[in-house]
């Protein structure tokens, strides 16, 4: 198939899920879309990566998705209160 449609498809994913960022009722409803979000931009880096040949991708968005990782435990953290 043609990789125009997978991006495609991963782009309505990463727009849902600022839209649910935008919307969101709660802080905790607006950290779960951002990160979503950047799971999705992860698996699109993977797939540009496949696409285009070039590997160096897959390491950006290795890198990509650890620093949300750790991104995430800080929010989570500050909306538990955790953080002083």
């Amino acid at each position: 198939m043609n990789p125009l449609i997978y991006v495609t498809i991963i782009g309505a994913g990463v727009l849902l899920c600022l839209l649910r960022m935008l919307l969101g009722p709660s802080g905790a409803d607006r950290a779960v879309a951002v990160d979503t979000a950047a799971t999705v931009t992860t698996a699109l880096l993977v797939l540009l990566g496949f696409v285009f040949e070039r590997y160096v991708y897959l390491d950006v968005a290795l890198v990509y998705a650890v620093l949300t990782f750790v991104g995430s435990v800080v929010i989570a953290r500050y909306l538990e209160g955790g953080i002083r």
